[in-house]
């Protein structure tokens, strides 16, 4: 397998510059003739957005602005370059705020990840990332396409059955949650079972240090990317292992949280991505993450910008189990209970598992009330506790993210 997956990442500084100079103009056009952007874009002129400085002057696009925009009339906001039946998927993401999906070769451009990670023809690929509304199994499904490898579409859930299916067809390569690979090796050492999975490409969650080394000593190199459902690969490990490398094919820029304005390199800030897609033009779109730039280049050889890789929220908005959780849905789970005063999400880790915990503040007495409510809101499933009327910080924290990142 080639060290690369094309010549796009070992560029000159030069040649980014001339191949940006050419595709932004041309992106930031196809978006201005979306409805979505026509007041955002009025009066920009696209020929002269080309290059950073240029862009860095258009207004940021916001999660919340998609939502807003998006209704029965209009499912994807007026944002997309085809009417939803001209795509081959519509996923549901929470919020609910759908997001639209493509076949095409790469679509999500995953592909440069898996072979990044070693993954190609001959591999077989388990993909524990979900199928069910979510994009998530069909990003990384699209990008093992791209890559040449066989794909087990496993989903989440039925260990024991993943285990075997992992056993009998010879897996060589997980894809998933950083930790529910872990849940699967230990059912099948349980079962008596071996396994011949030594690559493992991850995401939806943080990576700790103390689970990449577990995989390790297992003969597992694990690598991670980040990606989203709205935008597909944003960047990505390589063999490297300093830093996420950014995909050739968006453009990140780190912004001061809330402002739009490019923080100076190396400060912390908030993500914003311009993607190149021509069927889902996302310009100057705030993640609500916070990262880096890692300056210098990667000593893989790849030339392209780099960031530290994710480095918390710059809202509340937290991944736990690698479904985000958001303040509104904090607040919808308080509405639906008159009894409620207020509630607290609590995210914390066991062992090498995200834990959550929704810490309600009533009156009430039985805990097992709000189990139903908390899944269906939230979409995940935790521990209730129950404080009494007074016991939470007014502090304004309604997500608290206490899981340690060293």
């Amino acid at each position: 397998m080639s060290s690369y997956y094309d010549e796009l990442e070992t560029r000159s500084a030069e040649a980014r510059a001339a191949a940006l100079a050419e595709a932004l103009p041309e992106q930031i056009a196809r978006a201005k003739g979306l409805p979505g952007y026509a007041e955002a874009l009025a009066g920009v002129d696209p020929a002269r957005v080309t290059d950073r400085a240029a862009l860095a002057r258009l207004p940021v696009l916001r999660k919340s602005d998609l939502v807003s925009a998006q209704g029965p009339g209009a499912p994807l906001g007026g944002y997309a370059a085809r009417p939803v039946h001209g795509f081959a998927h519509v996923f549901q993401s929470p919020g609910p705020i759908y997001e639209p999906g493509g076949i095409e070769q790469d679509w999500w451009r995953l592909g440069r990840f898996l072979h990044a990670c070693g993954i190609g023809q001959g591999d077989i690929v388990q993909n524990c990332f979900g199928y069910h509304l979510t994009p998530a199994g069909m990003i990384f499904e699209n990008g093992a396409r791209a890559v040449g490898a066989a794909v087990l579409p496993a989903g989440t859930g039925q260990t024991e059955l993943q285990a075997r299916a992992a056993h009998d067809l010879g897996v060589t390569a997980y894809a998933g949650t950083p930790d529910y690979l872990k849940l699967i090796l230990e059912k099948a050492d349980t079962l008596g079972l071996e396994l011949n999975i030594t690559r493992a490409a991850v995401s939806g969650g943080a990576l700790f240090p103390s689970l990449r080394a577990w995989y390790a000593e297992r003969g597992i190199a694990c690598r991670q990317c980040y990606a989203t459902a709205d935008l597909g690969m944003v960047a990505y490990e390589s063999e490297a292992m300093e830093g996420m490398i950014c995909d050739e094919r968006v453009i990140v820029e780190i912004v001061t949280p809330g402002t739009g304005d490019p923080v100076a390199p190396g400060e912390v800030g908030e993500v914003v991505v311009t993607t190149l897609n021509p069927d889902y033009p996302l310009i100057r779109f705030a993640t609500g993450d916070l990262s880096a730039v890692l300056e210098g280049e990667s000593p893989c050889g790849r030339s392209n910008l780099r960031i530290k890789g994710w480095m918390g929220r710059a809202d509340q908005t937290t991944k736990i189990k690698g479904m985000f959780v958001r303040p509104e849905q904090v607040a919808a789970l308080v509405a639906r209970h008159d009894e409620i005063d207020r509630a607290r999400v609590v995210a914390s880790r066991e062992g090498e598992m995200d834990v959550l915990t929704v810490r309600i503040e009533t009156s009430a007495g039985d805990p097992a009330a709000y189990a139903g409510t908390v899944a269906e809101v939230l979409k995940l499933k935790g521990t209730v506790e129950l404080v009494p009327p007074g016991g939470l910080p007014r502090d304004g924290v309604v997500i608290e993210d206490a899981r340690v990142y060293d």
